[in-house]
């Protein structure tokens, strides 16, 4: 495989929280921050990208979208400040697990690489992987088409991670996997396949689904490229206690049926079947 990088429940809440014996400590990252030292210190540090939609990414210069919509239900929830940092996907996982950031507010998917570092919240939506192309390009109608052609993923992904499954798919039709192009950010992989520099590329289905509604005419939505994959936010490994409070606040925004009303809202469908952890 050739790579080319172009870098471009409130009282469960409450008392999760409040509790006094969250004051011991389970993170095997001595840099990450505890709850407890998040409290001490008045402020908890999160980390969104800047063009991911439709979870986040800016709009007349605010960060907008389906993450950034449920974290505004995360501030009303803590007795901290919660400090937001736009930053580029290729910098966010690693600054969490080294304890720049505390949580990672986005879309991130659970694979086998990255639980080796974080921990990931229960699931936020449900996003397998597929491919899309160009509309008027007629030579891939199905995957065994894919064989050869050009693919771009984003830098870091799991999507990078998982094409291995695609490979798989295509060596059961005697095809291969083309050259692999690595983007900084989705929307520059997206440019190139508008000008056929290009000829698919692999991102979650919701993503895909939100591209083609924005350019029906330009690019179609192809098939499943990988197994199931969900996205959840993260904390560094074995940070426990932080952990818990986030899934407290997502088991309460599921209960409430809030998040099933902002996944409809910016991801095009509710998904109440989720579980409540995930092993890749």
């Amino acid at each position: 495989m050739t790579e080319i990088v172009r870098f471009t429940c409130r009282s469960i809440l409450a008392a999760a929280i409040l509790l006094p014996g969250l004051a011991s400590f389970l993170s095997s990252d001595a840099s990450a921050a505890t709850l407890e030292e998040i409290k001490a210190r008045g402020y908890l540090i999160v980390a969104t990208e800047d063009d991911y939609k439709p979870f986040e990414f800016m709009e007349d210069g605010k960060p907008v979208g389906f993450d950034n919509d449920l974290l505004a239900e995360f501030r009303k929830a803590v007795p901290f400040e919660i400090r937001q940092e736009v930053i580029p996907w290729t910098g966010l996982l690693a600054g969490v697990s080294t304890g720049k950031y505390d949580v990672a507010v986005t879309a991130a998917m659970i694979t086998k690489e990255r639980v080796k570092s974080l921990d990931f919240s229960m699931p936020i939506a449900d996003s397998t992987h597929f491919y899309v192309k160009r509309k008027d390009d007629d030579t891939i109608k199905e995957i065994k088409d894919l064989s050869g052609k050009k693919v771009g993923v984003q830098a870091g992904s799991a999507q990078l991670e998982k094409l291995p499954e695609l490979e798989a798919m295509l060596a059961t039709t005697g095809g291969t996997l083309g050259e692999v192009v690595q983007y900084t950010s989705y929307p520059e992989a997206y440019q190139d396949l508008a000008l056929k520099r290009l000829d698919f590329v692999i991102n979650t289905i919701i993503n895909l689904r939100s591209l083609a509604a924005d350019k029906p005419d330009l690019f179609e939505v192809g098939f499943a490229v990988s197994g199931r994959t969900v996205p959840a936010w993260a904390v560094a490994k074995g940070n426990t206690e932080l952990l818990e409070v986030i899934n407290a606040f997502l088991a309460e925004q599921k209960k409430s049926g809030n998040l099933g009303k902002l996944q409809e809202k910016w991801l095009g469908q509710a998904f109440p079947d989720l579980p409540d952890t995930f092993t890749p």
